[in-house]
């Protein structure tokens, strides 16, 4: 065998190029998180978290996004509101 060969096989190694290259759909309840985590990213924004305050909150489930939201709407200023919140 040269070093040229295309084939798969090589030094009594089979090299199974397909499984690298073949992507993996997200199950649907994967999708459903990250689509309900971006919804309360956007949320947290909007009500003005900055960015990486609004992705720590959005990924802690424990976390009331309502309660997040109104704390900042009733003049609770975000870094007093995230010590409230963890």
């Amino acid at each position: 065998m040269n070093g040229a060969s295309a084939s798969p096989y090589k030094s009594g190694v089979f090299y199974d190029t397909m499984a690298i290259q073949t992507p993996i759909a997200p199950s649907r309840r994967e999708w459903e998180r990250e689509e309900i985590t971006s919804w309360r990213i956007e949320c947290l924004e909007a009500a003005g978290y900055d960015a990486e305050a609004s992705i720590v909150i959005a990924l802690d489930r424990d976390v009331d996004l309502h309660r997040a939201v109104s704390l900042l709407e009733r003049g609770c200023p975000p870094d007093l509101a995230l010590q409230i919140l963890f």
